[in-house]
């Protein structure tokens, strides 16, 4: 298997490769990102693990990716066809919900036109599948029950959510209409090693180390459906592998918690009060309520679960930032 992985420096992105990079059917694995101008969630030092490994190439093109007009015959002959690209895995976008208030132009050309532009080069140049990686915010809010599956109704409340959800539709679009070889993915609230501290999760954690204070918006009642980045990325395997090209796969932890269970589970853990750290603020523009995913297609048609159990993903993320 040769992939293409685009923003392999981002904190899934590159999770994936190292859980990739080792295994025996993965010949090559070629990274499109950009250093020279590194959005929100990538970091250089995320591909410090694999930079060496000789199965592993990077090309600074993701900047070309966002822009209106792309060459796809260079980018197919500079890169697909030299390392002879059969699968594809589109993780590259800005993922900052309040980053996509203030700019949410910014996401329009990462999200979508970005893409648009992938989506066009694919449906000239052959792959066995191309796997777009999506998240629950399309569906929008849920209440104290029910739960989101692949059938719901896109809602997105936010910027970044409608740029993933126009990412989506772009993408169900070249299913039907060209019969590319497309698969979809959308996926709970990940966290673990390499996420930016803007993210909840190890901003919490850098904040206790730093001895700061804690923002929750609101009253910290929210409440996500977590998932341990690792499981996230075998869940991706198995769909490259396993699944069915034209359907979408919802991917969720089956650990929902408010942001206060967050709070005192990280407090508790590193030996803190979280009375000394917690300090509420107002709540975000247009903030769900909660979001939940059901498991139950993954479950059956790939016999996929998520194997990681909160309590031990925490204690790995927090050896993580300690360790940084």
């Amino acid at each position: 298997m040769n992939i293409l992985v685009t923003g392999g420096h981002g904190f899934i992105g590159s999770n994936f490769i190292d859980y990739i990079i080792g295994k025996l059917e993965v010949d090559c694995v070629v990274n499109i990102d950009c250093v020279s101008k590194l959005f929100a969630a990538a970091d250089k030092k995320n591909t410090l693990s694999f930079n060496n490994n000789p199965k592993y190439h990077f090309y600074d093109t993701w900047i070309e990716m966002i822009q209106q007009k792309v060459d796809q015959d260079k980018f197919i002959n500079s890169i697909l066809k030299p390392h002879n690209i059969d699968y594809v895995v589109h993780f590259a976008a800005e993922t900052h919900v309040d980053i996509s208030i203030t700019d949410p132009r910014r996401f329009l050309n990462s999200n979508i036109v970005a893409t648009f532009n992938l989506l066009e080069i694919f449906k000239s140049y052959p792959v066995k599948r191309f796997h777009h990686i999506s998240t629950d915010e399309v569906y929008g809010s849920l209440g104290k029950e029910g739960k989101f599956t692949e059938e719901s109704n896109y809602k997105p409340n936010s910027p970044y959510s409608a740029s993933k959800a126009a990412s989506d539709m772009f993408c169900r679009a070249y299913i039907h209409t060209f019969g590319s070889p497309i698969t979809i993915s959308n996926c709970s609230n990940n966290y673990g090693p390499k996420q930016k501290t803007e993210k909840l999760i190890p901003k919490i954690i850098d904040n206790i180390l730093n001895n700061k204070k804690i923002p929750v918006y609101g009253t910290g009642e929210n409440i996500r459906d977590w998932i341990y980045v690792k499981d996230h990325c075998d869940a991706i395997w198995t769909i490259l592998n396993n699944g069915k090209n034209g359907e979408t796969y919802n991917v969720g932890g089956d650990c929902e918690k408010n942001n206060l269970e967050i709070v005192n589970t990280i407090c508790s853990e590193m030996n803190v009060n979280p009375n000394d750290f917690i300090e509420y603020v107002e709540d975000r523009k247009g903030h769900d309520f909660r979001y939940a995913i059901d498991n139950t297609k993954i479950n059956k048609e790939l016999n996929w679960f998520p194997k990681t159990q909160f309590k031990d993903g925490i204690k790995n993320t927090i050896e993580y930032y300690k360790n940084k």
